[in-house]
């Protein structure tokens, strides 16, 4: 009889597999799962070779995925001054005026709109302090950024532009460019001369993001961009991966057939613990950015607009990606973006069922909540971003939608009691990327969403476990604790289930196992 690599004794096992639901020890063997059930059902799976390790009665789980997150791109988004934590515009202005320079330059991330008490975003609210040297500092929601005219002069920028998808550069009503730029062509004009680190910098930095990542119980994610798979891959063959990345590289406005043949052919790349599987799209922006595709216009009478100027040229690049048997996840944060999504997955035929999934979903109506578990599109969504709101809607996006849309704020457990697959992930570095907290937030919504019921502490771990599976295409290699899976296990301190979200949201991460490999231990 073959040995185990690793077995795992002591456990109170939550397989998620309805054949065998609970379990106190498993075997592991070759990446994995050999053997599941009590410990005298593993024993003659031990060997000279068998690592054993007892969790002295920790919860295991089957490892924990985040079902949307900017792993690699992410270390260019969080770099520079972290503005997560600022409150007010007097705090922003103190934390730039003592900022370092990198390159000459002052760049920041995470910078809240609520920062700035409701007036329009505008460079000479912080210039003065800068004395006059370039600053590029990303809004909190990645899909916007304040810069100064010192970098708007660097990259040659005198004036408004014009651009393939919906992005642009803010103006006053004078002409004048306040250095708001919106949407991801308009920051691309900057970003491209701002320093960058090495490829070393990067690469150290990957590992130990990664190895960060896997220490909060992550064993997985579902990467929303193409990332570097050249840094990535080399990572990976000096190293095992500590998470699995499933990269899903970006189709946009003005991407002709050649550019969906390439799309298409990148699905063949894949290594130890990464692969491309499937492709991202965007149909709207943000609500604070006034770029969500709003079916009535926001209260700043913006958010009418698609990112694709033409909808209809979306809906046949999909077509043409499902063909093909690609993937497809949308961007999708208005009510109208989300209902064009889903109108263009119903054109698809049965066989779309499960291939498709929508992004974000942060405020739907009554109407749309069905038809995701009629037509089997996946309602990927992200808890923490309810962190962002406040529960008496005084913040940016509850002002925007107004009261009634603000009313239908992440309805992550209607889309469930609907019947809709509901993966959950973080979006970092848009929020921060310990599982723990994904779970917990899931299930005590914050902010705008607080008045809403979270999810059951099942309905939690299924998100970023079964539920993660079913949005990759993998439920039957992933996301359950059964012979034959992956050995991807994340063991914790207390019951993700059973225990309350506050426990869970500080639960110790016992130990975290990718692929057979022991990736995190705290035992």
């Amino acid at each position: 009889m073959p040995t185990a690599d690793l077995i795992l004794t002591g456990a109170r096992v939550r397989t998620l597999d309805p054949r065998l639901p609970r379990a106190c020890a498993v075997a592991v063997r070759d990446g994995l799962i050999a053997a599941v059930g009590d410990e005298a059902g593993v024993r003659d799976w031990r060997g000279p070779g068998t690592e054993v390790v007892d969790l002295a009665g920790a919860g295991l789980v089957p490892g924990l995925v985040d079902g949307h997150s900017h792993p690699v791109w992410g270390l260019e988004m969080a770099t520079g001054l972290d503005l997560s934590e600022v409150r007010d515009l007097d705090g922003l202005r103190a934390r730039l005026a003592a900022a370092e320079r990198t390159g000459g330059w002052v760049v920041g991330f995470g910078l809240d709109h609520n920062v700035f008490g409701g007036r329009p975003i505008d460079r000479a609210l912080i210039e003065d302090v800068l004395h006059g040297a370039p600053a590029f500092l990303r809004l909190y929601d990645g899909h916007s950024a304040l810069v100064t005219g010192a970098a708007l002069r660097a990259a040659g920028v005198t004036g408004p532009r014009t651009f393939a998808q919906r992005s642009h550069l803010a103006v006053d009503a004078d002409g004048r460019l306040t250095g708001h730029l919106v949407e991801h062509a308009a920051m691309d004009l900057v970003a491209t001369v701002m320093p960058r680190p090495t490829h070393a910098e990067r690469r150290a930095r990957l590992v130990e993001l990664l190895s960060a990542m896997a220490a909060t119980g992550l064993t997985g994610a579902h990467v929303m961009d193409l990332g570097d798979l050249e840094l990535v891959g080399s990572v990976a063959e000096e190293t095992v991966l500590p998470l699995r990345l499933r990269f899903a590289p970006w189709c946009m406005p003005g991407d002709d057939e050649a550019a969906l043949d390439e799309l298409v052919a990148l699905q063949s790349r894949a290594g130890r613990h990464w692969r491309v599987g499937g492709v991202k799209f965007f149909m709207d922006g943000t609500v604070e950015g006034g770029t969500a595709w709003l079916e009535h216009p926001d209260c700043h009478g913006q958010g009418t607009e698609a990112f694709w100027p033409d909808p209809s040229a979306y809906s046949d690049a999909v077509r043409r990606l499902h063909r093909a048997g690609v993937r497809t996840a949308t961007h999708a944060i208005g009510d109208a973006a989300v209902r064009h999504v889903l109108d263009t997955v119903e054109t698809l035929g049965a066989d779309a069922r499960f291939a498709h999934r929508v992004e974000h979903i942060e405020s739907v109506p009554d109407d749309t909540l069905a038809r995701f578990a009629r037509l089997g599109v996946i309602a990927s969504m992200q808890p923490p971003h309810t962190g962002y709101t406040r529960a008496d809607h005084s913040d940016e996006w509850s002002q925007r939608l107004g009261e009634g849309r603000a009313g239908r704020a992440w309805r992550l457990r209607d889309l469930r009691e609907a019947g809709a697959v509901v993966a959950l992930g973080s979006d970092w570095p848009i929020a921060h990327y310990d599982v723990r907290a994904v779970l917990a937030t899931a299930r005590a919504p914050r902010g705008a969403a607080s008045a809403r019921e979270g999810l059951t502490g099942l309905q939690a771990l299924e998100g970023c476990t079964t539920h993660a599976a079913l949005a990759a295409g993998e439920a039957d290699v992933a996301g359950r604790i059964a012979v034959g899976c992956r050995a991807d296990l994340t063991a914790l301190g207390v019951d993700p289930v059973d225990a309350p979200a506050d426990e869970v949201a500080e639960a110790p991460v016992r130990l975290t196992v990718t692929g057979g490999h022991v990736v995190h231990r705290e035992v």
